[in-house]
């Protein structure tokens, strides 16, 4: 099932609550691939946003993502330019996530700047594809096309825990927005299993993401990934992501927390 079925599929399940079946063809091990499940708490908070486009999303991954699974989205606090919803995501196990959303109207300002830039890489017809190894990569991986622009894949023994990837998804017809770029914009391993030389566990705990436009158009569905990770010491790794679009438009930055068992 590619990325738009699956997000058209949700369906009605009470008042501000939608429910959605996770194919075998999305999951990490036990669980659904973290941004997918980012991406359906945004799909479920969309209809209480109305015309604010969201500014930003805060992740916890409490519990496994997995079967069935209700996203019941709660209106906060509105007023007439910004809107906070939380969203609340239950499996068969109990809470699997939460996630608290925040939507904005854009507004006159008198600062417009930004310094975010791309960096300088290949385009992605000349640059080579990042799972051409024999890395066991999870199913959801293959929903997306990967190349590599910059660092090193997993499991590599690299000494610097930072890649920069060109990423799309495999669904075509489908036209770029905050829901299937929130979805994209996890898809890569943690920056610092590249530094690993053996396969261990990893666990996203948590995951922030600014949103830094309200329009996703993009050439030929690219975006271009920088992913670093910053630290990693007593079993937790801490990492910041940025996403461009492919003219080098900045697109969202995050930040994530991730669990290494190794």
């Amino acid at each position: 099932m590619n990325f738009s079925e699956l997000i058209e599929s949700g369906r009605d399940a009470g008042p501000n609550i939608l429910a959605f079946d996770i194919p075998a063809d999305w999951m990490q091990g036990r669980t659904t691939y973290g941004g997918l499940t980012a991406a359906l708490c945004l799909r479920a908070s969309l209809a209480l946003a109305e015309d604010k486009p969201v500014r930003s999303a805060q992740i916890a991954f409490v519990g496994p993502v997995s079967g069935t699974v209700t996203c019941e989205a709660t209106l906060l606090r509105e007023g007439k330019n910004s809107a906070f919803i939380h969203v609340r995501v239950t499996g068969e196990t109990g809470i699997a996530a939460d996630a608290l959303l925040a939507f904005g109207k854009a507004r006159d300002s008198s600062l417009n700047f930004s310094r975010v830039p791309a960096p300088d890489v290949t385009v992605p017809a000349e640059t080579p594809d990042f799972f051409n190894t024999g890395f066991n990569r999870p199913n959801f991986t293959r929903q997306f096309e990967m190349r590599l622009a910059n660092g090193m894949r997993p499991l590599s023994g690299a000494e610097d825990p930072e890649v920069v990837l060109w990423m799309k998804h495999k669904d075509d017809a489908l036209k770029p927005d905050a829901v299937s770029v929130l979805a994209l914009a996890d898809a890569p391993p943690p920056a610092a299993m590249s530094m690993l030389n053996k396969p261990a566990p990893i666990s996203s705990m948590t995951w922030m993401a600014e949103f830094l436009t309200d329009s996703f158009a993009t050439e030929d569905g690219w975006f271009l990934a920088h992913h670093i990770a910053e630290q990693a010491r007593d079993g937790y790794s801490s990492q910041a992501m940025t996403l461009w679009n492919h003219a080098g438009t900045p697109v969202m930055i995050g930040r994530q927390t991730v669990t290494i068992f190794a």
